[in-house]
């Protein structure tokens, strides 16, 4: 089983801590803190997924992931999008462009992160 792991956050508190309860839960993290080099670091890392922020400088997750589904090197690669935008029209965007799924961080627990990473990376 593939246990990398790529995190595109820029929130650096939230980002750590998601990569602490990662780590605990026996994954290799890398971290990025914009989506410039999102694309790049999934063709290299080939992670088994990818927990992807939306609003985010430089690139915006929507574009990140639009570029990770449009190349063949990448398109298969599970996107989780975690982020606080809340309006079912950015989820339904994310779903559009490719997400496995979507979920609002203040409604959801680090812990139920982990477990649905655990779930489609195994």
């Amino acid at each position: 089983m593939n246990k990398n792991l790529l995190i595109v956050e820029d929130d650096l508190f939230l980002g750590k801590l998601t990569v602490k309860k990662l780590e605990m839960e026996g994954f290799t993290v890398t971290f990025l803190n914009d989506g410039s080099s999102v694309h790049d670091e999934a063709k290299r890392l080939q992670p088994a997924a990818i927990l992807l922020d939306i609003i985010m400088p430089n690139k915006d997750g929507f574009e990140a992931l639009s570029e990770l589904k449009g190349d063949d090197a990448t398109k298969k690669i599970p996107v989780i999008v975690l982020s606080a935008l809340s309006d079912e029209k950015d989820k339904k965007k994310a779903k559009d462009l490719g997400a496995e799924s979507f979920f609002v961080k203040s409604d959801v627990e680090l812990s139920d992160i982990a477990k649905y990473v655990k779930k489609i990376a195994s």
